[in-house]
């Protein structure tokens, strides 16, 4: 199979214009997502990214402080000291489950170089530490009990491997003697042990492309013939099935599937102390996200001992108790028609649009005209709205009352599917 696309052909030599519908290139099938896989992941809307390993025994930051803040010497014999007994892979799977998050991206190899699995390629893994045991097969068994699709962040930059043209601190050194293509063969041996033994996986998740422009391809084509359904993100080095916004909410955009990548505090490994969002935070970075039709993979750092510092489990739960009454505002939801604004973004599915209200500056919040009727309005976060339509705009107003602090929540049915409408900017909010 072949996806064809037309493409501009200079012609004007041959005393040819235009793009005849014979000038064509061909892309291999493997290049482009499951259409199904892709609608399931952007379904989910909510995911936990995990990053962890030994050099939480530091609290300084995973593979960035490698020849910075902790000699290079130090940093990769860490591992030996390497024993989180209080590891629960169940207990993860249930804090993300309790989160309301439907997916988990662990950090199975970061740019130390350093292996959470069993890997047959390297003796750099967490079975050569005290700890002595499989952390991606115990997650892997964790998530599929729990109902969780699991995916695996793989580093595509190694600053710990011999054969990798860079190292650090923040691969900013060039190695003397280096061969690209040996690692290149590394890294493939390694993400299909990944997909192979622990899958079937949602995606593979890469990381800072270093040196791999013109071989990414390499790991797209390999990750589709082992699974056809797989999701592949864009930090291969030959782009992806979607994008990465990192520690900032991406823009609206319906065309291409995005994921922002964000920490529950400032670091992305445990640091201790490390200042947490607080919940209109997390919930505004949540729905500020979907609202742009993206999802939010959101980090937690666990502690040495292995377990998610408890400050943020409750701040996680906190979230899932949110979610667990106005998920159905969230989730399977697509971005707008509105497109996000301080005081408001909104989600669609079927006939509804919702809207969240994150702040009011006015007595009515006003909307720019709809091509479509509006046949009913509710308050899922309780009271009434007065919704009033005309051909100037659409005039949403909730008593004081009945405004919540963090999103008041208006759900506006249509006479015709909400998806069908095109995107919608907002008008400045009225002052008051």
């Amino acid at each position: 199979m072949k996806t064809v696309k037309l493409v501009a052909v200079a012609l004007a030599a041959a005393g040819c214009m235009g793009n005849p519908a014979w000038a064509v290139e061909t892309e291999p099938s493997w290049k482009q997502p499951a259409p199904a896989a892709l609608q399931r992941w952007q379904d989910m809307r909510f995911g936990m990214f995990i990053h962890w390993g030994p050099v939480s025994l530091t609290g300084h930051e995973i593979g960035w402080s490698r020849g910075k803040q902790t000699p290079i010497e130090v940093y990769d014999n860490l591992y030996k000291e390497f024993n989180p007994t209080n590891f629960d892979a169940a207990a993860w799977a249930a804090t993300a489950k309790t989160a309301g998050m439907k997916y988990i991206v662990l950090t199975t190899k970061h740019h130390d170089g350093f292996c959470l699995w069993d890997t047959k390629q390297t003796d750099y893994n967490i079975m050569n530490s005290p700890f002595h045991r499989d952390v991606v097969k115990e997650l892997a068994a964790a998530c599929k009990q729990q109902g969780l699709a699991l995916g695996t962040y793989y580093s595509v930059c190694d600053w710990h491997h011999p054969d990798f043209p860079l190292t650090s601190p923040g691969g900013q050194k060039k190695r003397e003697k280096s061969d690209l293509d040996a690692y290149n063969r590394y890294l493939l041996a390694q993400i299909k042990e990944l997909i192979v033994n622990y899958g079937p996986l949602l995606t593979i998740w890469n990381d800072v492309p270093q040196q791999f422009k013109g071989r990414g391809n390499n790991t797209i084509k390999m990750v589709r013939e082992l699974q056809p359904d797989i999701l592949v993100n864009d930090r291969t080095g030959d782009g992806g099935d979607y994008g990465t916004p990192e520690q900032h909410v991406g823009g609206f955009n319906m065309a291409r599937p995005w994921e922002t990548c964000m920490t529950i505090c400032q670091q992305w490994a445990w640091k201790p102390g490390d200042q947490m969002k607080s919940l209109p935070e997390c919930l505004h970075a949540l729905l500020c996200t979907v609202g742009g039709n993206g999802n939010l993979l959101f980090n937690v750092g666990p502690m040495p001992d292995g377990r998610i510092e408890p400050r943020q489990v409750e701040r996680l739960k906190e979230m899932g108790a949110w979610l667990e009454k106005y998920g159905a505002s969230v989730y399977g939801t697509r971005g707008g028609p509105f497109k996000p604004a301080p005081h408001l973004v909104s989600t669609r599915k079927d006939r509804t649009i919702f809207l969240h209200i994150l702040g009011w500056s006015a007595d009515a919040l006003m909307l720019p005209p709809l091509p479509a009727r509006i046949v009913k309005s509710r308050v899922l976060t309780g009271g009434e709205a007065t919704v009033k339509q005309t051909e100037a705009g659409v005039e949403v107003s909730v008593p004081a009352a009945n405004r919540q602090p963090m999103d008041t929540i208006v759900a506006l049915e249509l006479d015709q599917p909400a998806l069908d409408l095109a995107p919608l900017s907002l008008p400045a909010p009225a002052k008051r």
